[in-house]
């Protein structure tokens, strides 16, 4: 959800920057949502075993973006991993 609501964002922040001239809107809310979007995709990591650090990968043109979009699509591992329960099996 957090990834979906992202998305739109930044779309709208395009599209208001676009309009305004400006990048100043965009710039923002890239600020505001750092840290949260570096937690969501840490987690996502390691929802399907991986360190927090590949995701120094996104450095690495294309290869890496290629990598990490495919870790994101992959299922999450079943059972415990060493970062803790599966997602899907709580609630």
């Amino acid at each position: 959800m957090f990834t979906l609501f992202h998305i739109i964002a930044c779309i709208i922040c395009s599209i208001i920057d676009s309009l305004a001239g400006i990048g100043l809107i965009s710039l923002l809310y890239s600020l505001a949502v750092f840290l949260p979007c570096l937690g969501v995709s840490i987690r996502r990591l390691h929802d399907i075993g991986r360190s927090g650090w590949w995701l120094l990968l996104s450095f690495i043109p294309v290869i890496g973006w290629i990598l990490l979009i495919y870790w994101a699509c992959l299922d999450s591992q079943p059972g415990t991993n060493q970062y803790g329960p599966n997602p899907k099996g709580v609630a």
